[in-house]
């Protein structure tokens, strides 16, 4: 992929020309029929077990835990010899601005009672979920280095992957069936966290790719 570089510019430009289109048909529709349609659905079999399942899965996208996990997680490298990766980890932090920048300037209310259960209150604009932005930003970029550190021992690198996959696949899901989000703005997490990603796995492979090619 990297002796490609169209490609790569192509990628970014299909996930960024997604990703503005869906807001700008957010900001004119904020109720969209499609979204509630999908929250009755995931919300349809509610038990308390299920929403205790939901709520910790989000846990790490809510504060402090999502700062305080990137920086413990950040921490672990730094302290292991993984310098180069701690920085890079430790950026995912970043990403806060963004979220917030972009609520703000969408401006989408949350789902509300009068539409779906509410078994989570917030308070921030609902598009685009920084839960979804960060799981696959922070996770994602994880399991980047957990199939690029050959060092670290196969067991922890398979557990690590794994749990991270489970939580990028069940946070949209979550946040849906707790009445956090609709549809549309786990969407919109979801690209815009493969943006976030994209030059962040972009700038850490290429080095690492440099490194190699000069041994």
């Amino acid at each position: 992929m990297f002796k490609n570089p169209k490609l790569l510019i192509l990628i970014f430009f299909i996930l960024l020309t997604g990703f503005v289109t869906l807001s700008v048909f957010i900001a004119y529709n904020p109720i969209v029929p499609f979204d509630v349609d999908v929250s009755l659905a995931v919300q349809k079999y509610q038990a308390k077990w299920l929403d205790y399942l939901m709520l910790a899965i989000s846990l790490f996208g809510e504060l402090p835990w999502s700062l305080v996990s990137v920086l413990v997680v950040a921490a672990i490298f730094y302290f292991n010899k993984f310098k180069r990766e701690s920085y890079f980890i430790a950026l995912v932090l970043c990403s806060g601005l963004i979220i917030l920048g972009m609520k703000n300037i969408i401006n989408r209310p949350r789902p509300t009672s009068f539409y779906v259960r509410l078994v989570e209150v917030n308070r921030f604009q609902s598009f685009p979920s920084g839960h979804v932005l960060s799981y696959v930003l922070f996770f994602g970029f994880l399991i980047i280095l957990m199939r690029n550190l050959t060092t670290i021992a196969t067991g922890w690198r398979r557990l690590i992957t794994i749990i991270a996959i489970f939580l990028i696949i069940m946070i949209a899901p979550s946040r849906i069936y707790l009445g956090a989000h609709w549809f549309t703005d786990t969407l919109g997490g979801f690209l815009l966290g493969l943006i976030c990603l994209y030059p962040l796995a972009y700038f850490y492979l290429n080095r690492n790719r440099q490194i190699d090619s000069s041994k």
